[in-house]
């Protein structure tokens, strides 16, 4: 083109149309008859779709709670991955007989390879259109294409179901071997409860108002015991002092007889020495009155050495009593039973009073502890009660995932259900003979066009008084237009 800024006119373009006209019309041709023929010629392509509905679990979730909480999508990824591996996809190849000429020069992995990209497993894109999918297969046969693709789908449910009970199984059986831990632990705690409570039986919590109404009741008992053995000291006191004026005569009466050491005694300062008395019931009256003394004294005491001295000076004088024996008495002998009784209720009350001052230190020493076993129970406690509620969750999770186990076994769960099988396509899904006829007549008609436009890029040659005056500078004084031969 001599002069590319020049603008042109329709007629122009006419014009040029009219003078490259081949150059469009032979790439047209070519480029049409080509697409025509390979749409023609090219090997049909079959495509077979089985539509899946995702059915929701039959059983209310409001009374059985499913395990198997994954998404659609999830699953299918799970699945297909199981469905479409190396084993599955070459029975499948085996059993229908595919790739029979692609199996001469192809090796097994590379045929297997090319089913995977022959499955196609579609999910809707929209948000609100997630209850279905579907399994498609590609082939060259549309009867073989619809049979696998059938066939990819049943394997699709049967995998899905047993998936699903797969993992509610093994929900249940995780559920159950926690559950069997925390019972041994559960009852391991429980025995140690116990075994605390019986070893500090009597110093727990709960018992300690027990203890201190026992402990009050224990002191009320001791001061009653003291009581009592201060009457029955008293009382003894007094039996003896009976029995001492039954063995003692009047000390104002002098006794013609008496020896120098019975008139010492009877008026020296050792007035416990009766005149009169034999040594038997001196020595015995003497020896009862320094015991009640030491029950009250110690050893120390003016009295009690007062008592022993007289008896070692009745020792010293043993042969100046006579021989008189007041015990014949009734009287004396029923004072001496009344002695003998009152001893033994002394000392009966006395251990009573022994006993419970040991209670009442043992009782002591319980309510003194209870606090320390308290923070021991409490800790003990916290952490069987802890134990406990962990053991009741995983109870009532096992039970809820025995029933979801049952449910997946009787398929009452999430199912998938063919509601579209695949059916006998009736055309090829490749190629697409309209698309590569348009194709082809459009990339023609471009490829004419082009080749139009180049061919008149490239044209050196002058059509117009504006060309030659461009290339030669020269100005053009006339034209002559271009007389077109009539046929007469």
């Amino acid at each position: 083109m001599i002069n590319p800024a020049k603008s042109y006119t329709i007629p122009e373009y006419v014009e040029i149309l009219r003078r490259r006209i081949w150059f469009i019309v032979i790439p047209f041709i070519l480029i049409a008859v080509v697409g025509f023929a390979y749409a023609l010629t090219a090997k049909k392509i079959y495509k077979a779709s089985t539509l899946v509905l995702v059915s929701p679990q039959r059983v209310p979730e409001a009374f059985v709670q499913a395990t198997v909480t994954s998404k659609v999508e999830e699953r299918l990824q799970s699945i297909a991955q199981e469905v479409m591996s190396r084993t599955r996809l070459e029975q499948i190849i085996t059993e229908y007989k595919l790739y029979e000429n692609e199996s001469r020069h192809r090796s097994k992995e590379e045929l297997v390879e090319m089913m995977r990209r022959n499955i196609k497993v579609e999910l809707p894109t929209k948000r609100d259109e997630k209850g279905f999918f579907t399994i498609g297969f590609i082939g060259d046969n549309p009867q073989t294409v619809t049979t696998i693709a059938n066939r990819l789908a049943s394997l699709f449910i049967e995998e899905n179901l047993r998936l699903r009970e797969q993992q509610a199984v093994g929900t249940t059986e995780f559920l159950q071997s926690e559950l069997v831990l925390s019972k041994a632990k559960l009852d391991e705690i429980e025995k140690a409860v116990a075994n605390y409570k019986r070893r500090h039986m009597g110093e727990l919590p709960e018992q300690r108002d027990t203890n201190i109404k026992i402990l009050e009741q224990l002191q009320n008992q001791n001061q009653k015991l003291s009581e009592n053995l201060r009457a029955a000291q008293d009382r003894k006191l007094f039996i003896q002092k009976q029995m001492t004026d039954m063995e003692m005569p009047s000390a104002a009466t002098p006794v013609a007889g008496l020896s120098n050491v019975q008139r010492d005694l009877a008026s020296g300062p050792s007035a416990g020495l009766e005149m009169g008395a034999t040594y038997d019931s001196q020595k015995e009256r003497l020896t009862r009155e320094l015991e009640s003394l030491k029950t009250r004294y110690t050893a120390n005491h003016p009295d009690v050495i007062a008592a022993q001295k007289r008896l070692a000076d009745l020792e010293k004088n043993k042969g100046s009593y006579d021989s008189r024996d007041f015990r014949k008495d009734p009287r004396y002998r029923e004072l001496n039973n009344q002695l003998t009784l009152t001893d033994m209720e002394i000392n009966r009350l006395r251990d009573e009073s022994a006993g419970v001052s040991d209670q009442i230190s043992r009782y002591f020493a319980r309510i003194e502890r209870a606090p320390a076993r308290e923070q021991d129970m409490a800790a003990l406690l916290r952490e069987y009660q802890s134990t406990k509620d962990s053991y009741e969750r995983l109870l009532n999770k096992s039970q809820e995932a025995q029933q979801a186990e049952n449910l997946e076994r009787r398929q009452k769960g999430e199912q998938f259900r063919v509601i579209d099988p695949a059916r006998t396509p009736e055309k090829p899904f490749s190629p697409d003979i309209p698309k590569i006829m348009l194709i082809s007549l459009l990339a023609g008609l471009g490829a004419g066009l082009a080749a139009a436009f180049l061919r008149e890029q490239m044209d050196r040659s002058f059509h117009d008084a504006a060309d030659v005056e461009i290339t030669l500078g020269l100005k053009v004084l006339a034209t002559i237009p271009k007389i077109d031969e009539k046929v007469t």
